[in-house]
């Protein structure tokens, strides 16, 4: 069966997704959606640097809807617009469309989303006999599924870290970097990310789909954070991060249960590898990282690559194929809020 499939943006997810979209032998592509009115009646394989499709973009959510396509890739931004992409999200599931995303991150694990933040999806499956699943790399499959597929050959798990220990240096989205997470600010400066609350909410959700996996209940959430300088001036290309202003951030996310930490999520970024050469240093590159304590005790060292030899583009990649590559099982399962506890095991075909 060939699912037919809308993409929604071509920023640095959605121009992966396209081509994934485009070269997936059970999808066709049928209609593109854009923000800048001037990629709006351009080819998509244009937009994105690969042959034409025969496919123009727009930016008319009217004629995105009357394609009636059986699913939309949405990845869009949206950490800065969560109720606006949650709306957008909301719109097509009424009107009969699936939806996979990586946008609203905490929709990894719907039950950790405030349930009046989460019902105008939920009424939009309802009414729409629809599903929608967010996932991507981080979070997303990195640190739910790899550490469930470990977890599954315990004999016992006392507890689970998963990590993400990555230079950014290359991942070129200037708005999350020095907006969101605050690169290239003072370092008593409160970005976003940093606003309490903030973290618990974007990554909290990983650390209750571990839990849920391994069926136990988490009791609290507790963030922490620490920032390193730039010792002297760094300069991206694509913005520059001043000497003595953030330039790696360490952050945690812990589930607790009974006052003890059974779940964590760990995060080391840097933007230039001699940073903080004390905290958590990747094997050999870039990557992620699972601890498992239990028996066996095991610890996963996830290295990844782009095919342009950017570890950046590998996650960019990933997090396109993780949810391009389920569309076939989302448009097969039950109406709902998906996570990665409703789907089978999805392969590359």
């Amino acid at each position: 069966m060939t699912y037919r499939v809308v993409q929604w943006s071509t920023g640095n997810v959605g121009l992966h997704a396209v081509r994934l979209i485009a070269r997936h032998p059970h999808l066709e592509l049928v209609g593109l959606w854009v923000h800048s009115p001037d990629k709006v009646g351009r080819d998509a394989g244009e937009l994105v640097g690969i042959e034409p499709l025969g496919v123009a973009a727009t930016n008319d959510v009217e004629e995105i809807l009357a394609l009636r396509p059986d699913c939309v890739c949405y990845t869009a931004t949206a950490d800065l617009r969560p109720g606006e992409a949650i709306a957008d999200m909301a719109q097509l599931l009424a009107a009969g469309i699936n939806v996979v995303s990586s946008s609203v991150v905490p929709l990894i694990y719907p039950p950790h989303v405030d349930p009046e933040m989460r019902r105008p999806l939920e009424e939009a499956c309802a009414g729409g006999a629809t599903s929608c699943f967010t996932s991507g790399i981080d979070p997303g499959f990195a640190n739910d599924l790899l550490p469930l597929v470990l977890a599954g050959t315990c004999e016992y798990v006392d507890s689970l870290r998963v990590m993400e220990i990555v230079n950014y240096n290359t991942y070129a989205q200037p708005q999350v970097l020095f907006e969101t997470m605050g690169f290239g600010q003072p370092l008593d400066a409160t970005p976003l990310l940093l606003i309490p609350g903030v973290l618990s909410f974007a990554w909290g959700g990983v650390v209750r789909t571990i839990a849920a996996g391994l069926g136990v209940e988490i009791d609290e959430l507790r963030e922490s954070h620490e920032r390193r300088p730039a010792p002297e001036t760094i300069d991206l290309g694509f913005g520059v991060v001043e000497a003595g202003t953030t330039a790696a951030l360490r952050f945690e996310v812990e589930g607790l249960v009974g006052g003890e930490a059974v779940v964590v999520l760990e995060h080391v970024t840097r933007l230039d590898d001699s940073l903080a050469p004390d905290w958590p240093q990747p094997v050999g590159h870039s990557g992620y990282r699972i601890i498992v304590s239990g028996n066996p005790n095991y610890t996963l060292d996830l290295q990844m690559m782009g095919d342009d030899g950017d570890h950046n583009t590998a996650g960019l990649v990933g997090t396109a194929g993780r949810i391009v590559n389920a569309i076939p099982a989302v448009c097969e399962a039950a109406p709902g809020l998906l996570s990665v506890h409703d789907l089978p095991l999805v392969t590359l075909r």
